[in-house]
């Protein structure tokens, strides 16, 4: 069983940082892609940005330059640094690993965890 938990989420204010992990659990050898995507209230979930196995990433054009992905293979984790946040910013962010291989078995599945709260106050 694959697992993802989030941290690193809080109330910042604009202007602020914030660095989120995403660590994955549960036996595992390898996984393909890894991201990070955020739901508003009232909004439908909607990408924020991707990393690859071989570290190639991509970015919502909101968060561009702003944002930074970046994966540490060897734990397991992903990471999202959120500098110069504004209010818009606030969301319940979310990362998911897809195409996992979990002992020699791969799972061509797309992995959730629960989320954390990013709130960015004016």
């Amino acid at each position: 069983q694959v697992q993802l938990v989030e941290s690193g989420g809080g109330l910042v204010q604009a202007g602020g940082s914030l660095r989120l992990s995403c660590a994955a659990s549960g036996n595992i050898f390898s996984i393909n892609v890894m991201g990070w995507y955020r739901q508003a209230p009232g909004k439908r979930r909607e990408l924020v940005a991707l990393i690859s196995s071989g570290g190639s990433t991509n970015y919502a054009n909101s968060v561009k330059g702003r944002f930074t992905i970046s994966r540490d293979t060897a734990k397991n984790t992903v990471y999202l640094q959120m500098n110069s946040l504004k209010p818009e910013d606030t969301a319940v962010y979310s990362c998911n690993a897809n195409r996992v291989v979990v002992g020699t078995t791969l799972y061509d599945y797309t992995y959730w965890g629960q989320g954390t709260q990013v709130t960015v106050s004016s």
